[in-house]
C-alpha cells in the first residue's frame, strides 16, 4: 500500500506546478500523428524485437528471441473533415490482426464523431503502446492483466480537444468482453489473467449488451498530462442468442454467464528537462462473480487492483552536443487479480505480485530506441523473486 500512497501523493503534488504553455501535441500516438499530417494518404508504423532470458542460479534456462510485432498504419483524408485510420499488426511473425480501423468526422474544433474498431481509452499503454514511448522492453504487468492491452472493440462515440480548458476527452459506446462462448470453451474469464481472454478484437464479434468507455485528460501544465478513465457495463454471452424473453429458466442461466464490470483508472505523465515521471492506477470491481464461477467452473476474483510508479532521467539532457537520449529508469509495480474474492472462495496468492523493473533506454533518434532491463517478480506465493533479463529495440515512424 505504500507504493499506492506514493502514487496518489505524486498526482496531488503534480497540481502544484505553476501553469505554463499547454502541451496539447506532446503526447500523441502514431494514429493521432497521422491525423495531423497533410496529404490524402499517410503511412506510419512501429516495430519491436525482444530477447528475454530467465535468470536462476540453480537452473539453466534457454532465452527466447521474438519479432514481437511489426505494425503498419495507414491514414486517408477524404476532405478537411473526414479521415480514416487503420492499423495492421503482425505479431510473432505469423499472426495478423487489425488493431484499429475507424472513420472520424470533424463536427467542429472540439467535437469529432468516431466509429469503428477503437482502442478502449483506459490508462497510458493501451493508447500509447508504441515501443519508443515507454521504458522497459516489455509492457507493464498492470497493462497486461488489469486493463488488458491491446484492448480494442467495435463502437462509436465522440472525441475532441477543448483548448481553452486544456482538456482532451473521449467517450464511446463499445462492444463488451466475450465472457461466455458456448461453442468455444465456455467461460473466458479466470483469476490468472482476469478479463484478458475475453477481448473480442473486432473479429466476428457479437454483442448482447453495450458498454461505455470514457477518458478525460488535462494538459494545461507544461510537461504534465493527467488522465481519468472509466469503463462500465456487462460482459457478453452467447447464451442470450435465440432464447425467448419470457423463458425464465434460460434467462437465469444466461444471466449466470455474465459479469458486471466497473473499471476506473488514473494516470499521470510528467517531463521536465531530463526528468521523466509516470504513474498509473487501475481498479476493477466485478459483480455476479459468484454465479459466474459456479456456472463456468472458473476462479475469477471479485475485484482487481494494479498500479505502478516510474522515474527516469535523460543523462544527456544537459549536453547540447549529444542529440541522443540515455535514460536509466526504475519502475515499481503491484498487481493483484484476486484483490478480493467472493465469500467462501479462496484467494490465490500466486495471482498477486510485486514487480521491480530497472534498466536503460537509449534513444538513438527521437523515435528509435535500444532497450535493456532487469525485472524482478515476486508473487505472494513465492519465497523469492524470479529475475529476467530483457533486451531489444523499438521504433515508430
Amino acid at each position: 500500500m505504500k507504493t499506492l500512497y506514493l502514487f496518489m501523493a505524486f498526482i496531488v503534488c503534480s497540481f502544484t506546478f505553476n501553469a505554463q504553455n499547454s502541451d496539447n501535441n506532446r503526447y500523441l500516438n502514431t494514429a493521432e500523428r497521422l491525423m495531423k499530417t497533410d496529404g490524402k494518404l499517410t503511412i506510419g508504423g512501429y516495430a519491436e524485437v525482444h530477447y528475454n532470458q530467465a535468470l536462476d542460479s540453480d537452473i539453466k534456462n534457454n532465452g527466447t528471441l521474438d519479432v514481437h510485432r511489426v505494425v503498419m498504419l495507414f491514414g486517408y483524408q477524404f476532405n478537411e473533415r473526414t479521415q480514416f485510420i487503420t492499423e495492421l499488426e503482425f505479431e510473432h511473425v505469423s499472426e495478423v490482426y487489425v488493431e484499429q480501423a475507424f472513420l472520424q468526422y470533424k463536427i467542429n474544433n472540439a467535437l469529432n464523431l468516431r466509429a469503428g474498431l477503437l482502442l478502449a481509452p483506459m490508462g497510458i499503454i493501451n493508447e500509447y503502446h508504441e515501443p519508443n514511448t515507454f521504458n522497459g522492453v516489455e509492457r507493464p504487468h498492470v497493462d497486461k492483466l488489469i486493463a488488458p492491452t491491446t484492448w480494442r472493440e467495435i463502437g462509436a462515440g465522440f472525441t475532441g480537444v477543448v483548448v481553452p480548458a486544456n482538456i482532451r476527452y473521449q467517450a464511446y459506446i463499445m462492444n463488451g468482453f466475450n465472457g461466455y462462448d458456448e461453442d468455444n470453451g465456455g467461460g473466458k474469464f479466470r483469476g490468472q489473467d482476469g478479463l484478458r481472454k475475453g477481448r473480442q478484437k473486432g473479429a466476428e464479434s457479437y454483442i448482447s449488451s453495450p458498454n461505455l468507455a470514457a477518458k478525460v485528460e488535462y494538459f494545461g501544465i507544461r510537461g504534465l498530462n493527467i488522465g481519468l478513465s472509466g469503463y462500465f457495463g456487462k460482459s457478453q454471452s452467447t447464451l442470450y442468442d435465440g432464447i425467448e424473453k419470457d423463458d425464465k429458466n434460460m434467462m437465469a442461466m444466461a444471466d449466470s454467464s455474465v459479469v458486471n464490470i466497473s473499471m476506473i483508472g488514473a494516470d499521470v505523465r510528467y517531463s521536465n528537462s531530463g526528468l521523466q515521471l509516470r504513474g498509473q492506477l487501475y481498479y476493477n470491481s466485478l459483480g455476479n462473480t459468484k454465479e459466474y464461477n459456479e456456472f463456468t467452473g472458473k476462479d475469477l476474483g471479485k475485484s482487481m487492483l494494479g498500479y505502478y510508479a516510474e522515474a527516469g532521467y535523460n543523462v544527456f539532457s544537459t549536453i547540447s552536443e549529444i542529440k541522443s537520449e540515455l535514460i536509466p529508469f526504475v519502475r515499481v509495480e503491484k498487481y493483484d487479480t484476486h484483490n478480493s474474492v467472493e465469500q467462501g472462495a479462496t484467494r490465490n496468492k500466486a495471482y498477486a505480485a510485486n514487480v521491480i523493473t530497472t534498466g536503460i533506454t537509449w534513444k538513438v533518434a527521437p523515435n528509435a530506441a535500444f532497450k535493456s532491463d532487469l525485472q524482478f517478480v515476486k508473487t505472494d506465493a513465492d519465497d523469492k523473486a524470479n529475475a529476467t533479463f530483457n533486451a531489444g529495440f523499438g521504433l515508430m515512424f
